[in-house]
């Protein structure tokens, strides 16, 4: 029986991670002697979910087995019973099973899962409508992105991670990694792997900061350079596990939605194309702020403090400059009006940035005064005559084309600058040897 299983929320603030819920799960069906189709999906979905706890993560294992689906759901539900934080507030995780082949309309909820906000009450029809089986621990809320990781195929644009797991004593402590190896490593592998470094302040971004127990994940282009570059890493401390992970992460798989001005709903993730309506300017905490406008309306975008030198790029853009944005529909709140969050910017097409001046005299080279209403200008030491001031076209500090924030503002699913052109098609793949361990 081949069968696709759905794993979501089983996480919380304060720690847990479903990926390590999904690396204990493989180790445990490696046993029944299950067989991977692919290698485990790490599926990122609608990144502007108010409630999400970090990168709004679910994992879909596809499998064919000799076991039952029943069997499968009863290890999985054990896992989870055993590891996931179920009396934390906001840990509702869900476990889905669909077989083979993945239903159209379990596809279609899972395009829909990674632009809005989808409700357990739409999961749970699509459920009911394949026949698919379902666990939902106390809101049922993990339902939602069990199934979406399952719809999820990545037949498309898709990235490799490796994630390695800190050993239990460990967790909450400073992460040992030199840092020396991750620059490194990020040198030798800067053509196959990405978002290692944050090149603007030299920050390192292969570990989380929080008290999750992921030691490091690094990101690339095949399962060979995840895993090359993780060994190329000095840690200092014990590794529990590690696995390799086929994802949506750095694809834009969530930015494929335009969307006009008047159609924007909160919290979606949208592309929308308009004209700038003011001059941009900075809001106390260094936030820069500009109005949008198409044809059914307006919306204020913004590029906020942790976008870093890319709010530069925003300050200098012109009214009538023509452009298409990136992000997130932020829902309006406490007097500020609904905002785009700003994740990526195209400049299509940029006004003339033009000034008028008063004529240089041929002699002296002074500016000329205006010889009174309607009567020119004239140079009061060398009596020239100019009849009208000049036009001067200051050059732009904008080029029409992409501008992105720097990798530490990054969300999981936006597409790093390196990784245009390296976009990536295909079905699912069979793991290679040596793809997690134990």
């Amino acid at each position: 029986m081949r069968i696709h299983l759905g794993i979501d929320d089983t996480d919380s603030l304060s720690g847990g991670c479903t990926t390590e819920i999904a690396t204990d799960l493989v180790t445990a069906l490696a046993t029944k002697g299950v067989e991977f189709l692919d290698y485990p999906n790490l599926i990122r979905l609608n990144p502007n979910v108010p409630w999400k706890t970090r990168g709004n993560g679910a994992v879909c294992l596809r499998i064919e087995s000799g076991l039952s689906s029943q069997q499968i759901l009863e290890l999985a539900v054990e896992e989870i019973e055993r590891s996931s934080r179920l009396t934390d507030p906001g840990t509702d995780p869900g476990l889905v099973i669909v077989e083979d082949p993945v239903p159209t309309s379990v596809t279609e909820f899972a395009a829909e899962a990674l632009t809005r906000i989808v409700s357990p009450a739409e999961a749970t029809s699509v459920i009911r409508a394949v026949k698919a089986e379902a666990v939902g621990f106390g809101s049922g809320q993990g339902i939602i992105g069990a199934l979406g990781a399952i719809g999820t195929q990545l037949n498309r644009d898709h990235t490799f991670e490796l994630i390695a797991y800190r050993s239990k004593r460990c967790v909450g402590k400073p992460r040992c990694i030199d840092g020396r190896s991750v620059f490194q490593m990020n040198e030798e592998t800067r053509e196959v792997t990405f978002n290692n470094i944050d090149p603007e302040s030299q920050r390192i971004l292969i570990t989380p900061r929080g008290p999750d127990p992921i030691l490091c994940g690094v990101r690339g282009e095949t399962p060979e350079a995840v895993r090359n570059a993780f060994r190329m890493l000095r840690i200092r401390e014990p590794i529990d596990a590690w696995m390799i992970f086929r994802t949506n992460q750095g694809t834009d798989a969530h930015l494929t939605r335009n969307s006009a001005i008047s159609g924007l709903r909160d919290n979606c993730a949208v592309v929308v194309e308009g004209t700038v309506k003011m001059r941009p300017r900075t809001i106390p905490g260094g936030h820069v702020i500009f109005v949008l406008e198409d044809q059914t309306g307006q919306v204020h975008c913004a590029a906020y403090e942790p976008t870093g030198r890319f709010r530069e790029v925003v300050k200098r853009l012109e009214p009538g400059d023509r452009v298409r944005a990136f992000g997130g529909v932020r829902p309006p709140e406490n007097g500020v009006p609904r905002t785009l969050n700003l994740e990526k910017l195209e400049t299509l097409t940029l006004v003339s940035r033009v000034t008028m001046q008063n004529p240089a005299c041929g002699s002296c080279g002074k500016r000329m005064k205006s010889a009174g209403k309607e009567q020119g200008f004239r140079c009061r030491r060398c009596r020239s005559h100019a009849s009208s001031k000049i036009r001067i076209e200051r050059p732009r500090e904008l080029e029409e084309r992409r501008y992105l924030p720097p990798p530490r503002a990054h969300r999981h699913l936006t597409k790093p600058e390196v990784r245009y052109g390296r976009e990536h098609s295909g079905t699912s793949t069979t793991p290679a040897s040596d793809w997690h361990f134990p």
